[in-house]
């Protein structure tokens, strides 16, 4: 924005999603409503990220009030909003807390009291609130400005923003319990994960449900309600039922509204279950697809699939990401959704239909028994997958290749392995991308000025194997480091397991974690910079600069930056035109959560959750922390620091601490191994 043509391009690009906000605002969970995670402040540059200092941190106070138990079963994926002159979040717990942007300090908060008994399948997690103004209510109505949040529990929540107390005429003092259709098998199987949306007069609610459990699950509905009094507009189930045994395609993840086309857009999931959908032929229309209704009557628009019969967990976990772009041949408004695959599909808005050619091709077949896979699937042209889509026993990773490196290589030479798309199997096959690859929750976002596309990316391999249900006892019990899944009411229960070395790390190659830069319309990846390093996770601290996975999106602004957390504890910022890593900010814990910037008095603060991910191991915490550039007096503490080279901290002491650590964890691991070997019964 150095000149009045670039101002008025920014105006033009964010009004063409469907939003127009105050450069001091984020009042949606992805910045707008349509997930861009633009923001078109400019006081922090490149030139000066490098005097940032922290701000403030606030503590939820989880980690004093709750047990350790249940702290273990948490994501803290929130993301603040800046309304009513508030930073307003959700803890896991469903708490709705405000802070003062300045100082950090607590204005108000509100506990809806969820039980910590229920265990829920997805943990305890709320990434966000929703942010609604009744124009038709006097300026000092208690909740003229109302907060909407989806609870753990099965709850939407109405509260007045001002003052965070519930909104008497919402449902019943304040709040709505879903009606889920059928009996749960446990409390926690069913809940709201993701923020809210709303659309003009209505709010829409999708929701998160067990996986792999059974394939009559409860549906997964999407639900609108009156944002005034709670009654309900309309419900939409993203799954087509005739002929069809599985409860739910749902939209577990973020959805995006246009408000001038009045649609809204639905990410939608895999059906149930997974990785078997013998029960459930054909393509299973509306699930794994962007799905566009009418926001106030919930007709459905249009919907474009991207993932034929899913058996892979291939879902649509993120938010799509609404932008007017340069396609080369004049301007259009579209949707813009990445994939766990790394794929990026762009799609007119009016009409679902590809910008660029879209080919549908021929993938491995040959499912389990009963099995009806789709003999071809999409893929598009134009973009290029953001990450690769096939990995072979030549490509494992490994410290020490005689040890660590052959046990991989022996992991992936085990399984089935015919590239993406490759079956599940009752031999194990490899899932690379993994399911949670490719680009997850977190989303990808776009820059209206230069048109480019960021978005952070996970490259694991997760091997799947599909067990026969007579071999499935009631008390059985999967290998340590494997999910289970007993995909009740088919002929197959399943593992799932992510592929690790000896060492605990994993088997693929590096990056495990990256962010890419993408220009959508010459359709070229621009660059590509790790992120996160082994510091938090290795012994002795050792950063090795490998990237973590990256389940979170990032932040970006007209100042030149790019915002991300990962899985070790640090905030960073990344040059937006060259992907260097310019600054890191240290954080109590790893911030998995998507960051964000505002404007408060003048100054401009970057902010993110900072609670860690139990599914990733990471350590846990309960804090919200902003920073800053320094005022005059201030100087950057040990906390803050600039990054001097690309190729990152690793030093020659560091390099021989690291070899000690690993030979002396394959001596463990020898002895650990012969001792069992000692222990066995001699064959007879």
């Amino acid at each position: 924005m150095r000149n009045p043509v670039c101002l008025f391009a920014v105006v033009i690009a964010i009004f063409g999603a469907g939003n127009l906000l105050p450069a001091s605002a984020w009042e949606h969970w992805g910045g707008d409503r349509g997930g861009s995670r633009f923001s078109p402040l400019k006081q922090i540059t490149p030139d000066n990220v490098g005097n940032l200092v922290r701000a403030w941190e606030f503590s939820t106070g989880d980690l004093d009030r709750r047990a350790p138990e249940v702290m273990k079963r948490t994501k803290f994926q929130a993301t603040p909003l800046l309304v009513e002159d508030s930073l307003i979040f959700c803890s896991p717990f469903n708490e709705v807390i405000a802070l003062d942007p300045g100082s950090g300090a607590q204005k108000w908060r509100y506990d809806p009291k969820i039980l910590t008994n229920q265990r829920p399948a997805n943990r305890y997690n709320c990434r966000g609130v929703a942010y609604w103004v009744d124009g038709k209510a006097p300026e000092t109505a208690a909740c003229r400005a109302r907060i909407f949040m989806g609870t753990n529990d099965a709850r939407v929540i109405a509260l007045d923003a001002r003052t965070g107390i519930p909104c008497a005429d919402f449902g019943a003092n304040g709040e709505v319990r879903l009606d889920i259709g059928m009996s749960l098998e446990w409390p926690g199987e069913f809940q709201i994960t993701s923020a809210p949306v709303i659309a003009g007069d209505t709010v829409i609610v999708g929701s998160a449900i067990a996986d792999n459990r059974r394939a009559e699950a409860p549906p997964g509905t999407v639900r609108a309600f009156d944002p005034r009094t709670g009654q309900s507009r309309w419900s939409f189930d993203p799954l087509l039922h005739d002929g069809v045994t599985a409860g739910h395609a749902n939209v577990w993840a973020p959805m995006s509204v246009d408000e001038a086309r009045g649609l809204v857009f639905l990410p939608t999931s895999s059906p149930s279950p997974d990785f078997w959908g013998g029960k459930r032929p054909g393509n299973n229309d509306y699930a794994n697809s962007v799905v566009a209704l009418r926001a106030e009557t919930g007709e459905r628009v249009w919907s474009y699939q991207t993932v034929h019969h899913d058996v892979w967990d291939y879902d649509l976990p993120a938010q799509p990401t609404l932008a007017r772009i340069d396609t080369g041949e004049g301007q259009r408004d579209v949707v813009i959704q990445p994939t766990k695959q790394g794929f990026v599909f762009v799609l007119d808005r009016d009409t679902g239909k590809p910008i660029w050619p879209v080919e549908e091709r021929s993938v491995p077949q040959g499912g389990a028994e009963g099995e009806q896979l789709s003999p071809t699937q999409p893929f598009p042209t134009h973009v290029p997958a953001l990450l690769p889509q096939r990995i072979s026993a030549d490509d494992v990773f490994g410290f020490i290749p005689f040890w660590d490196g052959e046990a991989c290589r022996a992991k992936v030479a085990a399984a089935r392995n015919d590239g993406l798309y490759t079956p599940p199997s009752t031999q194990g096959s490899v899932v690379y991308p993994m399911t949670g690859g490719g680009v997850n929750w977190g989303g990808a976002a776009f820059d209206p000025v230069n048109q480019i596309l960021y978005a952070n990316t996970t490259r694991a391999i997760h091997i799947v194997k599909l067990l026969p249900r007579a071999t499935v006892a009631d008390g059985f019990n999967p290998p340590p480091g494997h999910d289970f899944g007993r995909q009740l009411g088919t002929p197959f229960a399943m593992t799932r397991a992510v592929a690790l070395s000896p060492l605990g790390l994993l088997c693929n190659k590096p990056p495990w974690g990256e962010m890419v830069a993408v220009d959508l319309k010459a359709g070229k990846i621009l660059w590509r910079s790790r992120v996160g390093t082994t510091e938090d996770r290795a012994p002795l601290g050792i950063a090795f600069r490998f990237g973590t996975p990256l389940g979170s999106g990032v932040a970006i602004t007209a100042g030149g930056l790019v915002f991300s957390g990962a899985m070790d504890a640090y905030l960073r910022a990344f040059d937006a035109r060259s992907g260097q890593e310019l600054w890191q900010g240290r954080l109590p814990v790893p911030g998995v959560a998507n960051p964000m910037t505002y404007l408060w008095k003048g100054e401009q603060y970057v902010a993110i959750g900072a609670g860690g991910h139990s599914e990733s191991g990471t350590t846990i915490g309960d804090s919200v922390v902003a920073f800053r550039l320094a005022r005059p007096g201030e100087t950057p503490s040990l906390m803050s620091r600039t990054i001097d080279r690309p190729g990152g901290r690793f030093s020659a002491g560091a390099a021989a601490a690291a070899v000690v650590v690993l030979l002396t964890a394959m001596l463990a691991w020898r002895w650990r191994r012969n001792r069992k070997l000692r222990k066995q019964p001699h064959a007879q």
